[in-house]
């Protein structure tokens, strides 16, 4: 029996969630560290792994779509932050500099694209939070581009969302039963041929198709020679991260634990290359396929960085967002 579309569905939203547990721990460690403290990363690393702004920003972009449908537009997806997130008083834990920059433009009275028109809208934020995207624009690349671009006008421009899309465009892919190859050859279509993000992509496929014979780890450190900016203060660089878990895709090729380990092992923005990774990973294998005691660990999220998250489930989501799709 094959993989149904909502076995693929529940699979994306928990293999996001799964993979930003996985990573969260070496946020922001060098490959190098993660193998001097662990040998390398196997498992969760914490008693009660939890996802943090990455999973909570997708459960954002998929409200959305369930308030407003899948011919959302930017300026609906920019209400729904204004009344979910602009609102908020608490701090925002875990958010990124994008993020913040867009809730700060958007209390200013600023609309997209102009709220995503600041100094850290190259950032992978968009694209750590576009799966329910991917999952509604199945096989439809030019919805999953139009829908990518509404959402990401409101924190994002340029490469930022360049790199959303190839999130988006993997996804929709491989919810359609393509392949990690199929899914990747997505994302490049989607993405433009003069993008940093474009470059970034063709290097990493470059490795691992020439990395027959090579060691994980020597893998490892070549992509990263090839594509990490290590000398920048952040290593959320949307280009930098988007191309790497797409890299862990093509690695695994259709074997979910080994793309997450691979993902969680490269470091850098740990969690959030390995939930980008996930989110493909988990549309390619269907729910079914993922470790049990990884499933077990995907709860309803706390609301750690957005309040009004708290209690929303990532395969409960997944469930409403095929109900939408198939309702059209």
């Amino acid at each position: 029996m094959g993989i149904t579309f909502l076995d693929r569905a529940r699979g994306c939203m928990s293999g996001l969630a799964i993979g930003d547990a996985l990573g969260r721990p070496v946020e922001g460690m060098s490959a190098q560290k993660i193998r001097e403290n662990y040998g390398s990363v196997q498992d969760f690393l914490l008693l009660s792994p939890g996802g943090s702004d990455d999973t909570e920003y997708a459960l954002l972009t998929a409200s959305a779509i369930l308030e407003y449908g899948l011919d959302i537009t930017a300026d609906q997806f920019a209400d729904f932050w204004k009344e979910k997130v602009c609102t908020q008083t608490a701090a925002f834990l875990g958010a990124g500099f994008s993020e913040m920059s867009a809730i700060d433009n958007l209390r200013r009275g600023l609309a997209p694209p102009q709220s995503g028109q600041h100094t850290h809208a190259w950032s992978d934020g968009l694209a750590m939070r576009v799966a329910p995207i991917g999952i509604v624009a199945a096989g439809n690349l030019p919805l999953a581009i139009s829908m990518t671009t509404a959402d990401g006008s409101v924190s994002h421009s340029g490469e930022g969302i360049w790199s959303g899309l190839a999130v988006a465009a993997a996804i929709s892919v491989a919810m359609n039963g393509g392949s990690a190859q199929e899914s990747f050859a997505g994302a490049l279509q989607s993405v433009p041929q003069d993008s940093w993000t474009y470059r970034a992509l063709v290097k990493v496929q470059k490795v691992i198709a020439e990395g027959e014979g090579k060691t994980t780890p020597d893998l490892v450190d070549l992509l990263l020679h090839d594509v990490a900016v290590e000398d920048y203060y952040y290593a959320d660089l949307a280009p930098e991260a988007v191309s790497l878990a797409l890299a862990a895709v093509l690695y695994g090729a259709g074997d979910f634990v080994k793309t997450l380990l691979f993902a969680v092992n490269l470091g850098r923005d740990a969690d959030t290359i390995a939930a980008m990774a996930g989110a493909v990973g988990g549309a390619l294998v269907g729910y079914e396929a993922i470790p049990d005691s990884w499933r077990r660990a995907i709860v309803s999220v706390k609301g750690s960085c957005l309040e009004f998250a708290a209690g929303l489930n990532p395969v409960e989501v997944a469930e409403q967002l095929v109900a939408l799709k198939e309702s059209k």
